[in-house]
């Protein structure tokens, strides 16, 4: 076992080598195991207000009430949720999938081709944003297969006078929320009502049923659905807690969740597996807002927080954040990109925790590889294997390699997604016929188990976590009519880990950075769009004429 496993004897002390993936049959199982427990304990805050265990089981048996007895939604079906952290959000996962329908999170910064691209690709059949992006969904919604929208505002379920005061500022003093017409649209309030008016029937959900279709571009290619079933999301769930219980309490844990929960490190790393715990999650809704997301730091006794590399790098760096009361802080995890050393020592310094780097993918529910939490300081690694799983590192023949070579991380375990929605050839090319996903991160493991991530093998972009894949943004860039060729790379960035570059040949001598940058904001989510522009005459290529990105890529590097 330990030949072919050498990470258990670097395992923290009382950290399990499996895990019991058949505890529960389902997350809805985990969640009702926590009403029952922390039934009166704080589950959410968000600007000042509190909402219970009690609460977020009456809202979402409501709202789950509601998606089927008055939209008669059946087994299986998908609900879309386009919204930042709010009390609305959990209220609605759980009330999906208490219905046995399946969750489809959706970035509300989304333009409008790549939302009806999520939309018309997963059959969602009904879909809750927020007011803010209504607009968005206007544009679109006639040419998808949703046949309700409920709508919501960020202060709706905030109380009065404060949930009213939010609305009315963000709409007519800070103009975030665009004027929209969706006709049949139902309010989210509204929705909950009119569920109360049903009774939520028994649904026998099974541990095969799909519980999110969590879009990403996997190793290659266009945006797709990771088919995660409850079973994965409860075995890393278990994986994760066995982990982190060397540090966390039950009932007593207060996490800052300033990652969006339509992001599946937040999702299950916040969201799940402390609500296992009885923990409090702390949202924050707008974490670009640094001094407002540090004064309100100031105002809770956090206890645990997770974050990308960017996150931490941008606390540090705005003032009054070192000021605050770490007394209470035992737990800092980072992933969802390469922490970096020099971001690691200094919180250390500052918070006296240390940043632990954990590593996952959304084809892994995410969690994969975590270090122990009890490690003194950054070391550089992505840890272990978390309880349950097996990792190796393979050559391009598919042979595993020994410790201290280099090669394609991969991964086996219960929390390995089902596969690709309705992408059986994706599927196939990710997970191979002994069940092994091939990250496409080039990796290594030394001789006590610990991995270590080398490079990307395939062309994605990590911009401060998200993944940006360059077919799609040359796509977008080849639309128009100025541009006879394009190449997108990752390039090295000071605050995003990474940033978009493309290269373009003109077809029109006059074409601008300027106007490319204007076509990619009417076109592409922020993060994806092009941050350096470069043209030139021609772009480096293959014999058999495939642009050849690495190339690019090293020289933009300077290698």
């Amino acid at each position: 076992m330990n030949s072919q496993r050498p990470w258990l004897a670097s395992y923290p002390a009382g950290v399990p080598a499996e895990i019991d993936v058949d505890e529960f049959r389902s997350i809805v199982s985990v969640l009702q195991a926590s009403l029952e427990k922390f039934r009166d304990r704080p589950a959410f805050s968000h600007m000042g207000k509190v909402m219970t265990y009690a609460d977020v089981d009456r809202y979402s048996q409501q709202f789950a009430a509601y998606l089927l007895g008055e939209l008669k939604l059946k087994k299986g079906d998908r609900v879309a949720i386009m919204m930042p952290n709010c009390f609305q959000y959990p209220i609605a996962i759980f009330g999906i999938l208490r219905a046995g329908l399946t969750v489809v999170n959706t970035n509300p910064m989304y333009t409008a081709r790549e939302l009806k691209h999520q939309l018309v690709d997963s059959g969602a059949s009904a879909i809750l944003v927020l007011d803010n992006f209504g607009t968005t969904v206007q544009e679109v919604v006639a040419d998808t297969p949703v046949k309700q929208v409920i709508t919501t505002g960020l202060g709706d379920m905030l109380g009065f006078p404060k949930g009213t005061v939010v609305n009315f500022a963000l709409k007519y003093v800070k103009k975030l929320v665009p004027d929209y017409d969706i006709p049949g649209a139902v309010r989210f309030k509204n929705a909950l009502t009119l569920g109360q008016m049903h009774r939520l029937p028994e649904v026998d959900i099974a541990s095969t049923d799909i519980a999110f279709l969590q879009y990403t571009g996997g190793t290659t290619g266009v945006s797709k659905g990771a088919m995660l079933t409850h079973r994965n999301l409860v075995a890393n769930m278990q994986q994760s807690s066995a982990w982190v219980g060397q540090k966390a309490r039950m009932g007593e844990e207060l996490i800052v969740t300033a990652l969006p929960l339509y992001h599946i490190f937040a999702l299950t790393a916040n969201c799940l597996v402390f609500m296992k715990f009885g923990a409090r999650n702390h949202l924050i809704t707008n974490p670009r807002d640094m001094p407002g997301f540090v004064k309100e730091l100031s105002t809770i006794p956090f206890t645990a927080i997770t974050g990308v590399n960017t996150l931490f790098n941008g606390l540090l760096n705005t003032p009054g954040f070192d000021k605050l009361d770490f007394s209470h802080l035992t737990l800092s995890l980072g992933g969802g990109t390469a922490v970096q050393r020099a971001v690691a020592d200094r919180w250390k310094q500052v918070t006296g925790c240390t940043l632990v780097e954990a590593y996952g993918l959304t084809e892994t529910s995410p969690a994969a590889c975590m270090n122990p939490m009890d490690i003194p300081e950054h070391n550089g690694s992505i840890g272990l294997p978390v309880p349950s799983t097996d990792a190796c590192v393979m050559d391009d023949d598919n042979r595993v390699l020994t410790h201290g070579e280099t090669g394609e991380l991969c991964i086996k375990g219960p929390q390995v997604m089902k596969g690709y929605w309705q992408r059986p050839e994706d599927t196939a090319n990710s997970i191979d016929a002994d069940g092994w996903l091939h990250t496409g991160d080039v990796a290594r493991m030394d001789d006590k188990g610990f991995f270590y991530i080398v490079d990307r093998k395939k062309d994605m972009v990590l911009v401060s976590g998200f993944n940006v894949y360059p077919n799609e943004v040359e796509d977008v860039i080849a639309m128009m009519p100025g541009v006879l060729e394009v190449a997108a790379v990752g390039v090295p960035d000071e605050k995003s880990g990474e940033a978009v570059k493309v290269v373009i040949v003109k077809k029109d001598p006059e074409l601008t950075a300027e106007q490319v940058k204007a076509h990619a904001r009417e076109h592409l989510t922020g993060y994806k769009q092009p941050k350096h522009i470069e043209f030139r005459t021609e772009l480096p290529k293959t014999n058999v004429g495939k642009i050849l990105r690495r190339e690019l890529r090293d020289q933009a590097a300077g290698k």
